[in-house]
């Protein structure tokens, strides 16, 4: 097959592995930077242009698409999408799965666990958006906050109320969530393809440091998921309608909770926890996948309802 990773740098660990993943399976790879790419709109022939040629020929696509590049990114996926080309992820699950606010509803919709979490616009009503989650400590995540940062846990009344008044007096939206202090710092990352939890591992976070996320000194480890964390990943994944995704789970006293689904999780922290070829497990989806008859659209996967 002729597979493209649209990702904008070459470099990067997950990229990489993708390619040789590919290719160690013998397929041709291709990275393209999508920032990259321009479309050619027209009804009964869309192109995808880099760097003056059309994208033809293309079996599937792996699209790493990052937060700050979603817009566009998802434009060119969907562009992939009118060429009848398998995409790892489709541009309608990844925009949901990007709005961390509209994700954290359809999860609520279907019934999947989620900390208890407020949302509001006006500041005359942070009183009762405290105590809609329990009060202090709670967590405050600005929405378009990515790896860790603009996440603050307020321990104070006080401090949870000047937080907010300063990021609203920003314009910033944010949530703000309970505060599950017995995960003790740590979450679980679920690596899902498909309807399967391929790979897990436990993200510990520094001392003194309540968010676990790896780019901040949080250590991790392969971890053995329970039954009912394994569903709960799986089905997050699946009300986005998504086919490959990492799902971040806290363990709380009323069991997983669901803090985010990410549409294109990092491979390098799960593939060196578990030891695990988490690019070739991607690779292999695509050949059981791709359709054989490229000129039919291929199925999106079904969410969950």
């Amino acid at each position: 097959m002729k597979i493209v990773i649209l990702s904008r740098d070459s470099s990067l660990y997950s990229t990489r592995r993708l390619r040789e993943a590919g290719e160690s399976r013998g397929h041709t790879m291709q990275v393209i930077d999508p920032m990259r790419c321009y479309m050619d709109i027209t009804s009964h022939r869309p192109k995808v242009i880099y760097q003056g040629k059309p994208l033809e020929a293309i079996d599937a696509i792996i699209p790493r698409i990052g937060a700050s590049n979603s817009f566009y990114g998802t434009a060119v996926v969907r562009q992939f999408e009118a060429m009848n080309v398998f995409t790892a992820n489709g541009s309608e699950a990844i925009s949901r799965s990007r709005d961390k606010l509209r994700c954290l509803q359809l999860l609520a919709r279907r019934g999947i666990g989620l900390p208890v979490t407020g949302f509001a616009h006006s500041t005359q009503d942070i009183d009762g958006l405290i105590e809609l989650v329990g009060g202090a400590p709670l967590v405050i995540k600005l929405l378009e906050g990515t790896q860790g940062i603009g996440v603050v846990l307020a321990e104070t009344y006080q401090a949870a109320k000047s937080v907010i008044e300063a990021f609203r007096g920003l314009d910033a939206n944010i949530l703000v969530q309970e505060y599950i202090k017995e995960a003790k710092g740590a979450d679980l990352r679920c690596f899902v393809i498909g309807d399967k939890v391929i790979a897990s591992m436990k993200r510990q976070g520094a001392p003194g440091e309540f968010r676990s996320n790896l780019h901040r000194g949080g250590t991790a480890a392969k971890v053995r998921l329970t039954p009912e964390e394994r569903s709960t990943a799986v089905r997050a994944v699946k009300a986005m309608g998504l086919r490959v995704a990492g799902v971040d789970l806290l363990r709380s006293n009323h069991g997983p909770v669901v803090m985010e689904v990410n549409s294109s999780p990092g491979l390098e922290g799960i593939e060196r926890a578990t030891g695990l070829d988490v690019a070739g497990k991607i690779i292999e989806y695509l050949e059981k996948n791709v359709p054989a008859d490229k000129s039919k659209p291929p199925e999106e996967p079904e969410t969950e309802r």
